[in-house]
């Protein structure tokens, strides 16, 4: 079974449709004893950073969530769910983000002319070797959607790297937490395969 964190936080019925046809059985919930029976763990997310880990605070999910990553249950933040898992972000100064994983989330740079937010299909690059990546080739599209993104510290955790505005670390790995800071739901054939391997990631 399949667990969608339900914190009232946007694009949790596409990720749940995803998921679906898949063929994966899928529950969007906040049920702590539901979350811990999951063998897949998804965190999605559109919004602000604050507002969602106030959210998270306010219906019991931080430690839930802890307790997912320590007993190694597969788990997967997408958008905004990536950038909750690091330390904190420039959108909400003085939020303390879950903290798993150690980085900070910054604004993309207006300078470069370029729009913000960033919303389109951009290319991967892998700077390591990623398990969500299997089967799928470098220079593969996918679909983003931010203003902010992660500047992780260890660079051995990151997978998969794109360009806009910025050097963008798009995905990470480390044990068995992954992150994606675009839309493997939205990304056509490509995400569905990402979300595939993810689905087949044991503890």
């Amino acid at each position: 079974m399949v667990a969608v964190i339900d914190y009232d936080a946007g694009n949790i019925k596409s990720v749940e449709k995803a998921v679906i046809a898949l063929g994966g059985d899928v529950r969007v919930t906040r049920n702590r004893e539901e979350i811990l029976r999951a063998d897949h763990v998804i965190l999605p997310g559109v919004g602000a950073f604050g507002d969602a880990m106030e959210k998270l605070h306010r219906y019991g999910l931080v430690d839930v969530i802890m307790e997912t990553v320590q007993a190694h249950i597969p788990f997967l933040g997408i958008c905004l769910g990536l950038q909750l898992l690091f330390e904190s972000s420039e959108e909400s100064e003085g939020v303390k983000g879950l903290g798993i994983l150690p980085g900070r989330i910054v604004r993309l740079p207006e300078e470069t002319g370029l729009k913000i937010p960033h919303i389109g299909w951009n290319s991967l690059r892998y700077p390591n070797k990623g398990r969500l990546f299997e089967g799928i080739s470098e220079e593969s599209y996918v679909y983003f959607v931010h203003s902010y993104y992660l500047k992780a510290e260890e660079p051995g955790i990151v997978t998969a790297t794109t360009e806009y505005a910025a050097h963008i670390h798009a995905s990470v790995e480390k044990g068995n937490v992954f992150a994606c800071q675009f839309h493997p739901e939205k990304s056509s054939e490509v995400g569905m395969r990402i979300l595939r391997n993810f689905m087949q990631v044991t503890k």
